[in-house]
């Protein structure tokens, strides 16, 4: 399979996620968000939990907080 072939059998669902502002390369960081909704759920402060996270991705707290934002956001409707 080529990469034209790729794209274009998923453009529609690229297309979405385009709209909602998602770059390709967000999916890399599902787990992260997963292991940070575990923690705040159990009652860990929003602090340490972007601090051990952000050193535990190789990634700056900054990143972790926009994560964070991004993947609690909802979806428009115009991408839905």
């Amino acid at each position: 399979m080529t990469v034209f072939e790729v794209l274009s059998f998923n453009k529609e669902l690229i297309r979405r996620l385009d709209l909602l502002g998602l770059k390709l390369d967000d999916y890399k960081y599902i787990n992260l968000y997963s292991e940070y909704e575990d923690m705040y759920k159990a009652g860990e402060k929003m602090t340490y939990i972007v601090s051990l996270l952000s050193v535990k991705y190789g990634i700056s707290e900054r990143k972790v907080y926009m994560i964070v934002k991004l993947f609690r956001s909802d979806c428009k409707m115009l991408a839905v």
